[in-house]
């Protein structure tokens, strides 16, 4: 049987050649009724583009690279299935790469983007994967690429981020207008910025209150599960313990919420807990975890216009795009009582 080609398809759906390219490749700029008799042709055939060689004439991939520290983590993955529809829409098949923190893994991601496997980078990590100069504009160095949720400080970078800091801070006030004076905070990794941002508006949010910060009721964390229960099991052995606790991810929050039962404790009777993110799980624990809510799909949708912007040769004046976060109060959290 002869292969289908793309003239096959132009004279079924009696359409010229270029219009089924450009339907297949950029969709939104044919008519709802070429786009529908092109797609119908192309089902009942069977017919598959040749993706190698259309690269070969327009020399790109058609593919953008994701690199993210943990793929598998709620945040990112929330943010993964955004991109993923956004670059769908536009004509482009998603690369993810999961560096583990690893910098060699980093460089090898990096590398096929040199190698022109990918078009572009969307990166959630703090460092550049590149070896640039700053004896030249930066921009000259790097590929297309779009920076979130671990920010690189440099003015020339695509970003979109929320405001950690703020968002930590609200976070704190809530409980301190609950009440609570001994805030706990279980933090994450501080060589990430959001880390770092997230703990000085902790701090920021006792000192406007004119609350002492207790170092130990300060616990260095990882984002993860197991980190929030090995953190709360700390703070229970201390013979002046919190009331709250702020934790610096959902994930935290939610292992912090076992150890906690675990041990016997009522939730938020005993401990207010609240968390950073709102993932999935934060409304669907027991008690449902009261949070400071990152627009997820918001970012990976920003982050994939932006980085389409770039390849399509419109990249947008504005570098820095700021999005909104929200606290969302639940169960996990409750007016501070003085025990009797």
């Amino acid at each position: 049987m002869a292969k289908i080609s793309i003239k096959d398809i132009a004279s079924i759906a009696s359409v010229s050649s270029a219009t089924v390219s450009r339907t297949l490749s950029n969709p939104d700029l044919v008519s709802e009724e070429t786009k529908r008799r092109v797609l119908k042709a192309v089902e009942e055939t069977g017919y598959t583009p040749n993706r190698f060689g259309a690269s070969l004439r327009t020399q790109k991939s058609g593919n953008v690279l994701v690199v993210m520290p943990d793929i598998t983590n709620q945040v990112n993955a929330g943010i993964i299935k955004a991109i993923e529809k956004e670059a769908h829409k536009k004509g482009y098949s998603v690369l993810l790469g999961d560096t583990q923190n690893d910098p060699s893994r980093e460089k090898h991601y990096a590398d096929l983007l040199t190698s022109g496997q990918a078009d572009g980078m969307l990166l959630f990590t703090p460092k550049l994967p590149f070896n640039v100069s700053n004896k030249k504009p930066l921009y000259e160095q790097i590929p297309p690429l779009v920076n979130s949720c671990e920010m690189i400080a440099h003015e020339e970078i695509y970003t979109v981020s929320i405001n950690n800091f703020e968002g930590a801070k609200a976070a704190v006030n809530y409980l301190i207008e609950l009440g609570h004076k001994k805030i706990a905070a279980i933090m994450g990794p501080l060589e990430t910025p959001s880390a770092l941002n997230r703990f000085d508006g902790y701090k920021a949010a006792l000192s406007d209150a004119a609350i002492e910060l207790n170092p130990q009721f300060v616990i260095k964390g990882d984002y993860l599960v197991d980190t929030g229960i090995q953190a709360m099991e700390k703070l229970l052995k201390l013979k002046e313990r919190p009331t709250a606790v702020f934790c610096f991810s959902d994930d935290m929050a939610i292992g912090a919420m076992n150890a906690l039962r675990e041990y016997g404790y009522d939730i938020p009777q005993d401990m207010s807990v609240i968390g950073f993110d709102d993932i999935t799980y934060a409304a669907l624990i027991h008690p449902k975890l009261t949070t400071i809510s990152q627009p997820l799909e918001q970012i990976g949708v920003q982050c994939m216009k932006l980085l389409a912007a770039q390849l399509n040769g419109n990249p947008p004046a504005q570098k820095a795009y700021e999005l909104p976060f929200k606290l969302v109060v639940r169960q996990s959290t409750c007016a501070f009582k003085e025990s009797s």
